[in-house]
C-alpha cells in the first residue's frame, strides 16, 4: 500500500498477491443503516472486502463494504467501487463501471 491509505477492517479484508494500492485509497468494510433510529443505535453493518491477484488500484480510490474485485483488474484513480468487479478488466468512475477488458498474460 502506498502512503496515506486507510483500511477500516471491522470485517475481513482479503488482499491477493501482486496487488498495488495507490496513495489516499480507502478500503472500508463497515456502513451504517439509512434510518435515523438505526444510526442513533450506532449499528454498524460489516461486510468483507476481497481483492484478487494482480490488481492495480489507483490513487484516491474508495472501495465500499461487501465488494469483491476479481483478478487482473485495474481500478482507475478516483473511482468509487460499490459493486463486484469481474476478472480481467479496467473500471473507472463514480460509481466504478467497466470501461474495457484486458488480457491476462500470466500462465
Amino acid at each position: 500500500m502506498n502512503y496515506n491509505g486507510i483500511i477500516l477492517d471491522v470485517a475481513e479484508v482479503r488482499i491477493g498477491h501482486h496487488v498495488m494500492i495507490g496513495p489516499n485509497t480507502m478500503i472500508t468494510t463497515v456502513n451504517h443503516p439509512l434510518t435515523p433510529q438505526g444510526r442513533r443505535d450506532n449499528i454498524g453493518i460489516a461486510k468483507p472486502v476481497t481483492i484478487g491477484n494482480d490488481v492495480w488500484i489507483g490513487g484516491n480510490v474508495t472501495i465500499l463494504p461487501g465488494v469483491t474485485i476479481g483478478n487482473n483488474v485495474v481500478v482507475a484513480a478516483g473511482a468509487v467501487v460499490t459493486k463486484d468487479i469481474p476478472d480481467n478488466c479496467v473500471v473507472a468512475g463514480v460509481p466504478a463501471k467497466m470501461i474495457k477488458t484486458i488480457d491476462n498474460d500470466i500462465d
